[in-house]
């Protein structure tokens, strides 16, 4: 069957935007009573998060969040989960007050996601960085041994996570196998803890990493919802063509996105905003 790229109006792209915009707002909201936790990552992945969610490209039911046909998304990156947490709540997965619960004692929103929480939506635990990918591979492994050919498995990682060389044998792994229902996010935003990634230890040149690593790659603007579609809808088109290899999207976005004081700042990282600072990024974001 050949694939068609679709064809979207601007009424749906700013509909995106505006549930992007949401979750940068609950990310926000959650992390100031937690007190702790990280704020720039997060808020540099709302938008692939509200298309991936919101736009009609992963199947899944909110209310039966272990339905067998559901498409799945690892969060490699698990330090980055209020975005991943916002963006469920805005789902359906669990109510939206329960963000406020962020990294408190017995909440389900812990620091990094964790199958022992049993938060909705969750797929494994994640947190030790590299480990993700790999668990994402075995899964669409898994689904290929089971004839689940039209479900599609997503991974994200960071760019600095690219350090670890668990990423790569992960990659390798899934070239080798011919995983085309695997789809590879790699958020480019050149910032760790510590500094920019190409400063600390470089990983680029990332797209000619992975097609040498036998993926069919593509980059795009991560805030650009029509270019993240574009991404999206490229992983369809080698799927449909049975291309027989896995997928790559190398997203280049801003941490601390939509919020002027965050932007492109690698400080913000690993801290939370205090009153005054969230005070102002609401406004920044309403």
């Amino acid at each position: 069957m050949a694939f068609e790229n679709k064809r979207r109006s601007e009424a749906e792209y700013s509909q995106l935007a505006d549930i992007a915009k949401e979750i940068r707002r609950d990310i926000i909201r959650s992390l100031l009573p937690a007190g702790s936790g990280h704020s720039g990552g997060p808020l540099g992945l709302a938008d692939i998060f509200a298309v991936l969610y919101f736009g009609g490209v992963m199947r899944y039911d909110a209310s039966n969040y272990q339905w067998s046909g559901r498409d799945r998304f690892v969060l490699s990156a698990g330090h980055l989960c209020p975005g991943l947490y916002a963006t469920l709540a805005n789902a359906g997965f669990f109510p939206k007050d329960e963000l406020l619960t962020l990294r408190k004692f017995g909440s389900r929103l812990q620091g990094h996601p964790g199958l022992d929480m049993h938060l909705p939506g969750i797929e494994t635990s994640t947190g030790s960085l590299g480990h993700g990918i790999s668990i994402a591979v075995g899964m669409a492994i898994s689904d290929l041994h089971l004839n689940k050919t039209d479900q599609k498995v997503f991974a994200l990682t960071g760019d600095g996570e690219l350090q670890e060389g668990s990423v790569w044998e992960a990659a390798m792994s899934a070239a080798h196998l011919k995983l085309d229902n695997f789809c590879w996010i790699i958020d480019n935003n050149d910032c760790q803890i510590d500094g920019r990634v190409k400063d600390i230890m470089s990983v680029y040149p990332i797209v000619d990493k992975c097609v040498a690593f036998g993926f069919e790659t593509i980059e795009i603007d991560g805030h650009n919802i029509a270019d993240i579609y574009k991404g999206l809808d490229f992983f369809e088109k080698n799927r449909a063509a049975k291309t027989g290899k896995p997928t790559c999207i190398v997203a280049k976005t801003f941490m601390g996105k939509g919020v002027s004081f965050m932007h492109d700042k690698y400080e913000w990282h690993g801290k939370p905003p205090n009153k005054e600072q969230a005070e102002q990024a609401l406004q920044e974001l309403a």
